[in-house]
């Protein structure tokens, strides 16, 4: 009999654990202009959001912390408010386009040492605080293929920085800069700066928002 007691016992803890709620992973997608349009419909975070209900994945709340503008110093700036504020359990960056684009426009860009500085410091102050930290390489400045738009060797050359940081820290990466490059080179057949996956070169159209969200999707859900 007092066998039979624990075991009804032990079934009934293993039923109330079966039946448990998963605890929801809080994700926070920290950027520019491109991150703050992401949360408006048909934007990458929209559209994530829309797919995980669609398949009834419940295990993610995904928040939007983008400001138009930001280059990776701003980040750094405003993530106690922003970021740790909310208490994420995992912060995807992307960041790096305005540090890159708003050199030749208006000289205010970032050099690429100090780029890297800020970069592992936002990383650090991240992991510090408990969250683990998804990064992505800054997309497109221009359409046309690789080598032809005005910012393509200085995007190159930052998002080669990221990739190294990834590998080093061993953290997960949404190599979107590699990912626009070969799709522009296999489907922008007409070599235009625009259209294919932006609305200005930058910024992302219906075709990019979808697969942003694809490829940002197939890392995320690999983060224990």
């Amino acid at each position: 009999m007092k066998k039979l007691t624990v075991l009804a016992l032990l079934a009934g803890v293993l039923a109330l654990a079966a039946f448990k709620t998963a605890k929801v992973k809080k994700v926070v997608f920290f950027g520019d202009s491109i991150t703050q349009a992401g949360v408006n419909p048909g934007g990458y975070i929209d559209v994530l959001k829309k797919t995980l209900a669609q398949e009834g994945n419940k295990g993610y709340d995904l928040i939007g912390a983008g400001i138009g503008g930001n280059k990776v110093y701003d980040l750094y700036l405003r993530m106690d408010t922003d970021v740790l504020a909310k208490k994420p359990d995992i912060t995807v960056i992307w960041v790096g386009v305005n540090d890159v684009w708003h050199k030749s426009m208006f000289g205010t860009g970032t050099d690429p040492d100090k780029f890297v500085k800020f970069y592992n410091a936002l990383i650090k102050k991240l992991q510090d605080h408990g969250s683990k930290v998804v990064v992505v390489t800054p997309a497109s400045i221009g359409e046309k293929h690789n080598g032809e738009n005005k910012q393509d060797a200085d995007l190159d050359k930052y998002s080669e920085s990221i990739r190294q940081v990834a590998a080093a820290q061993h953290i997960p990466l949404v190599d979107l800069r590699k990912f626009f490059t070969e799709y522009e080179a296999a489907h922008n057949t007409s070599d235009v700066e625009k259209g294919v996956l932006t609305v200005d070169g930058v910024h992302l159209n219906e075709t990019g928002n979808k697969l942003v969200a694809e490829q940002m999707w197939n890392v995320i859900k690999t983060v224990q």
